[in-house]
């Protein structure tokens, strides 16, 4: 039985579930793949449980799933919760060959404790979107960065790399298999000249209750009453998250592209940003008219209105888009994520993914598919 050491961090609604679902699959990982999944340090924003032996055993592991679900701190815990100053301090005290880093946190403080990682041979899986859109050098470094394969070298001389493993599956549609069939694709020679797709579940649900006829302010407090939206509904409105899934997709086409050049058209007028939350509700009636009339201009043309992301000819544009009824986008309703690849292989009927793309168990249990097929990956 081979003990895979993990360093996680980030225990929001995700993080706790794929610690939950450690413990309840544990039986699956031994039988199956001849691995336990040992968390030798689970972290929050401000401290770190540590176990560096046989990792925290399941019972102190609930112990922080409840501690945080009540909305505790970690230095609460009964094992102590250790002071760290970011990512990279925590991973140099407790890292060792083997151990897995996992970021499920929205932040890019963890970058350099990542880039460190990757400089240790550390492998890594990231929910986290923001180290994968920052600069594109820091996104190279952390999925292109190779590992000397000792006494190998290649024709020039030079010593043999082989690709670092780093998995980042459920940055674009959580638990979907969005990354690695476009990874496959790629790998295969095939040529995607286009991706197409919707890549939020709160805005679907907002178009979709457009296309009902419904007023834009009502479903969108709807939406917010209800917790579809994130605490300031404009975190989802303005498009920015589509845009980071948009820039992770075409940097995974090999493009070379900045958060800056990705062309987002949020779903309200830049006035509204410096409001209160309570004040942009009350003043989204004032957009309803426009909304309704973009939505009959596309009906008129025999079109649906969608809010999309655009890859093709060297740009990413996201934003509101009236497309084919009898597409595969024009078909979508409800809070499904989709997305199109056209390539030379798929085309003209494009290869299409679509199903649940958001929710804390769907996300986790991509992290945790992630972690496994780490750890079947040896070097050679």
């Amino acid at each position: 039985m081979r003990e895979v050491p993990l360093i996680i961090v980030g225990i929001g609604g995700v993080g706790r579930m794929l610690l939950a679902q450690i413990i309840s699959k544990r039986r699956l990982h031994a039988e199956r793949y001849g691995v336990t999944l040992g968390v030798i340090a689970v972290c929050d924003s401000r401290s770190a449980v540590l176990e560096l032996g046989q990792g925290i055993n399941d019972a102190n592991l609930e112990d922080v799933i409840e501690l945080k679900a009540a909305g505790g701190s970690l230095d609460e815990h009964a094992l102590g919760g250790r002071e760290y100053a970011g990512l990279a301090e925590l991973v140099t005290a407790v890292g060792r060959p083997g151990v897995i880093v996992v970021d499920l946190t929205a932040t890019e403080h963890t970058i350099p404790g990542l880039l460190y990682s990757v400089e240790q041979g550390y492998r890594i899986v990231m929910a986290n979107k923001r180290p994968l859109t920052a600069t594109q050098e820091v996104y190279d470094r952390l999925t292109r960065a190779g590992v000397t394969v000792g006494g190998r070298q290649g024709e020039d001389g030079t010593d043999y790399k082989q690709l670092l493993p780093v998995r980042w599956e459920t940055t674009v549609g959580a638990g979907l298999p969005v990354i690695s069939t476009q990874q496959r694709l790629v790998a295969s020679g095939d040529q995607v000249h286009r991706i197409a797709g919707a890549f939020s579940g709160t805005l679907g649900y907002v178009m979709a209750g457009l296309e009902e006829g419904r007023a834009f302010s009502a479903i969108v407090r709807e939406a917010y009453d209800q917790g579809y939206t994130e605490p300031d509904p404009r975190d989802d409105l303005s498009g920015a998250d589509v845009a980071r899934k948009a820039l992770i997709l075409a940097r995974g086409l090999g493009w070379s592209l900045e958060m800056s050049k990705v062309d987002v058209t949020p779903l309200y007028p830049a006035e509204l940003d410096n409001l209160s939350v309570e004040e942009f509700l009350d003043a989204l009636p004032a957009l309803d008219s426009a909304w309704a009339e973009q939505v009959q201009a596309a009906q008129n043309e025999g079109a649906a209105l969608r809010y999309v992301a655009r890859i093709e000819d060297g740009q990413c544009v996201v934003g509101p888009a009236a497309v084919a009824k009898s597409s595969p986008l024009g078909n979508l309703s409800g809070t499904d994520n989709l997305i199109e690849f056209h390539s030379r292989w798929y085309s003209p009927t494009p290869l299409v993914i679509q199903g649940r793309g958001a929710g804390i168990e769907v996300t986790a249990a991509g992290v945790l598919s992630d972690i496994i097929e780490l750890t079947t990956i040896r070097y050679r």
